[in-house]
């Protein structure tokens, strides 16, 4: 892995990149390399984080099990029983469980929002829960991408008094002593590497129909990726897309999960909260993505197209924009992170895929 890593960099292919393992809870493989800047000026160090995009999803879901596992949430109960007001215009049958699988309809915001409204998690909930969905609920995916985490957050807000960044703080990453955050204190930034743009079109640019629930998703907020440069987007709590971290940190959240609840001595979640993850709750084209996906309670499984460098078994994880990748892996208790700077558009991007088979190389996988 380690050489796969160098040869990246070496080649261009990463300007600065982070690979992190764990086994049995663990820590085998924590590797970096590279830079944290485009001109290759400033060298990606052991505390190096950057955004990591969709990514995020993945912690966000973790603190909603946290909340299924103490039986403050239940993920087959009605959104409404949590939060009331969501059951206006149609959505009072959407349950938790539609939410953590992208499939409740509310795949974005039917208003025109930008950053600063997302930052105001009071009003971009509220108008979330005034809005009818865009399609019937549970009968097909739509990538939650830019509100999967104010519609999860406010569940949280609402059973705990805490915002999602908060309770992340002080009940997960805390604990679990993780270096992430959702809403990021001004004092990291001198250890944030900014992400790298890719070139070309945007994936809004990319569609013609301007009525469709993909383009209804991606237009509002319809952002670049220097939008991640700025102290309005770090400071904002977007539990879609704005956690910022590395391998390392990624891998310690989700080792909880390939270990069935419990890493050194912690345990957040019980054995019966994990196998809810790979509960299928919808396996097809998914209307925003525009591939086949097939959810869990949370999390992506492994099927024959986006996720088949998963193997068979308990695997469950997700990606970001660009590149950066996070699963888990219960039936061999390891989970397996590369975070990078540098952002491809990912139609041809292998890099995370790469190092997950190398990792499953390594014990005999391959």
């Amino acid at each position: 892995m380690a050489e796969l890593l160098s040869a990246n960099v070496e080649a261009g292919r990463d300007v600065g990149a982070s690979v992190a393992v764990t086994l049995d809870g663990s820590m085998v493989v924590d590797i970096w390399s590279g830079w944290t800047d485009a001109s290759r000026t400033t060298p990606w160090q052991a505390d190096t984080i950057t955004n990591v995009w969709s990514s995020t999803k993945t912690v966000t879901s973790l603190a909603a099990l946290v909340l299924v596992d103490r039986g403050e949430l239940d993920v087959f109960r009605p959104v409404c029983h949590y939060w009331p007001e969501f059951a206006a215009n149609g959505k009072a049958e959407i349950e938790v469980r539609h939410l953590l699988s992208h499939a409740s309809g509310v795949s974005g915001w039917d208003q025109p929002v930008d950053v600063a409204d997302l930052a105001d998690l009071q009003v971009s909930t509220a108008l979330l829960a005034a809005q009818s969905p865009w399609w019937p609920p549970g009968t097909a995916s739509g990538y939650h991408d830019r509100n999967f985490g104010h519609l999860i957050g406010e569940l949280i807000r609402r059973i705990t008094g805490q915002t999602l960044g908060e309770f992340l703080a002080t009940e997960i990453a805390g604990p679990l002593a993780a270096d992430f955050h959702i809403g990021l204190d001004r004092s990291h930034v001198p250890r944030v590497s900014n992400v790298i743009p890719f070139e070309g079109p945007l994936p809004i640019d990319l569609v013609s129909d301007h009525h469709s629930v993909r383009y209804r998703t991606l237009r509002s907020p319809s952002w670049a990726p220097q939008v991640s440069w700025t102290s309005e987007w770090r400071e904002a709590e977007i539990g879609a897309a704005n956690g910022h971290g590395n391998a390392r940190s990624l891998v310690r959240l989700l080792s909880v999960i390939a270990c069935s609840g419990e890493v050194d001595g912690v345990r957040l979640l019980s054995p019966e909260t994990v196998e809810l993850i790979f509960q299928e709750q919808s396996n097809g084209m998914d209307l925003v993505i525009g591939i086949p996906v097939r959810w869990g309670i949370g999390y992506a499984l492994r099927n024959e197209g986006l996720t088949a460098y998963f193997p068979s078994g308990r695997v469950c994880g997700w990606g970001g924009w660009g590149g950066s990748i996070v699963l888990a892996d219960v039936d061999r208790r390891m989970s397996i992170s590369y975070v990078m700077n540098r952002m491809e558009d990912g139609s041809s991007d292998d890099r995370g895929p790469a190092f997950v088979r190398a990792a499953y190389a390594a014990i005999g996988m391959g």
